[in-house]
């Protein structure tokens, strides 16, 4: 079964404004987004905006542009709009890829589409990969998951899960040896039912308390897939800082 693409991007981002514009390496982000998921085997690749100035970079640059309402509360719900209006069936796998993802590689986004292909009884796949330093482990920025012996989410939270109870009672705090933390990868696969589903859900106290929109799937019953990502994700793009950190990956890897 095929899978399509669709990128949820918007201007008027909290932190860092015309986000998905940003240039990285004489580019603008989204296009670097855009390119890889191009990249991954998908049969389309849509853009999703509500924002004329990115529609018009993207078409600049080739791609499919879907316009969607500006009352959207979140890139999910954009991306509803989009497989609604264009009729796709019920069981189509649609990969939700962050418009401020511009190093995430090609292969995860077919990794996590597979994921979910060979998980008939799952509603959504993700993915995680290990966490290595405390600092990371600590920090409310970076999304933890705790998974059952199947591979299924039990759990996300920014703060460190599971706690250790012996191993963080003092400080400073440091990595345990055991058990293996993972961080969240905001890159997910649904399928078209389940997703027109998903939107009209209201929003969890779990998921509110977090700020965390995939703790309304679990609050609802929803059995999350995930799986440790086969290649590194890359960092995303949330900050300032993280802009210059980009910048500097992508320099190194042209000149390499």
């Amino acid at each position: 079964m095929s899978f399509k693409v669709v990128i949820p991007a918007r201007y008027a981002s909290e932190r860092l404004r015309a986000k998905p514009l940003l240039d990285i390496a004489g580019r603008p982000m989204l296009q670097w987004v855009y390119d890889n998921a191009c990249s991954s085997g998908a049969s389309e690749v849509i853009i999703a905006t509500d924002d004329d100035r990115i529609a018009a970079a993207a078409r600049a640059f080739g791609a499919d542009v879907h316009m969607t309402s500006r009352n959207h509360r979140s890139g999910t719900d954009r991306i509803a709009q989009v497989v609604q209006e264009r009729s796709d069936g019920p069981r189509q796998i649609v990969v939700n890829l962050q418009g401020d993802e511009p190093l995430l590689p090609a292969k995860l986004i077919s990794q996590v589409a597979g994921l979910l292909r060979s998980e008939s009884k799952s509603e959504v796949a993700t993915l995680c990969e290990p966490i290595a330093t405390a600092r990371e482990l600590f920090d409310p920025a970076v999304v933890k998951v705790v998974l059952d012996a199947r591979g299924r989410a039990l759990y996300f939270s920014r703060a460190p899960i599971p706690w250790h109870r012996q191993g963080f009672s003092t400080e400073p705090r440091s990595m345990p040896s055991s058990p293996r933390y993972f961080r969240h990868i905001g890159i997910y696969a649904y399928r078209v039912a389940y997703l027109a589903e998903f939107v009209t859900r209201p929003v969890s106290p779990l998921e509110a308390a977090e700020s965390l929109e995939q703790l309304r799937a679990l609050h609802y019953g929803a059995i999350i897939a995930v799986a440790e990502a086969s290649v590194p994700s890359g960092p995303g793009v949330d900050t300032e800082d993280d802009v210059e950190r980009v910048r500097l990956a992508m320099g190194r890897a042209r000149e390499s």
